[in-house]
């Protein structure tokens, strides 16, 4: 019977006999096909690194973006080292591998700055849903387009639609016009991405921010950044 390591101290229980899980190496395990395999998520373990690098040769690239040409790993390390820097693979996947004379901690460093960016920029743009009625009131109406527009000036894209209900359905005529309408109305403030189409009883859009027109920050931050400033 198959066990996973739970904890250190804890027996480690395989085809090769019962341990202490101490003696092993403290990551995550689990069980693929029958056998115990590891996984860990942590950045660095992912990265290869001096000796870690296990190709037969590698092009090689300085701290400057220089070509030093296709050369074995431990060639390339001699250069590293004379330099007082690490042999970092930047590129496995490539013909040969791709590995870099750099800082091992700042290439880390920038590494985890680019994926935090790329975090923050895909939280930042969401799709936002804005719900209408054929028969919504001229207010409400006003409201609702507001919002779209409030919306599209923060960058995020905009889901438009227009239910229909019982006899609303033999009537689309009307939820289409009022769907022209506000696309009408956005005007400059937004580009109509998906045009309207019916899907079952609800009448479509998806519109997105103009390209070349500003972000707005919302007002909430922008009230922050003022209190900040004072």
């Amino acid at each position: 019977m198959l066990y996973f390591e739970a904890r250190p101290q804890t027996l480690f229980r395989c085809a090769g006999g019962v341990g202490p899980a101490a003696s092993r190496p403290q990551t995550k395990k689990f069980l693929e096909g029958g056998f115990i395999a590891e996984r860990n998520f942590r950045q660095s373990d992912r990265v290869r690194v001096n000796e870690r690098i296990r190709a037969r040769e590698i092009r090689v690239i300085d701290e400057d973006g220089g070509q030093l040409g296709v050369m074995q790993p431990f060639e390339a390390m001699k250069l590293a080292r004379e330099r007082g820097l690490d042999l970092v693979e930047i590129s496995p996947t490539a013909d040969p591998p791709v590995c870099k004379i750099t800082d091992y901690g700042k290439y880390l460093y920038q590494l985890n700055k680019k994926a935090h960016e790329q975090r923050k920029s895909s939280r930042a743009s969401q799709l936002k849903e804005v719900k209408f009625r054929p028969a919504t009131a001229e207010h409400d109406y006003q409201v609702r387009k507001n919002q779209i527009i409030r919306f599209l000036g923060e960058g995020h894209k905009v889901r438009a639609m227009i239910f229909h209900r019982g006899r609303e359905m033999a009537h689309q005529e009307v939820g289409r016009a009022k769907m022209n309408r506000l696309l009408v109305e956005i005007g400059d403030q937004g580009q109509i991405e998906t045009m309207p189409r019916m899907e079952g009883n609800v009448l479509v859009a998806l519109l997105a921010p103009k390209k070349g027109v500003p972000v707005a920050k919302p007002a909430g931050q922008t009230a922050s950044s003022a209190q900040q400033s004072q």
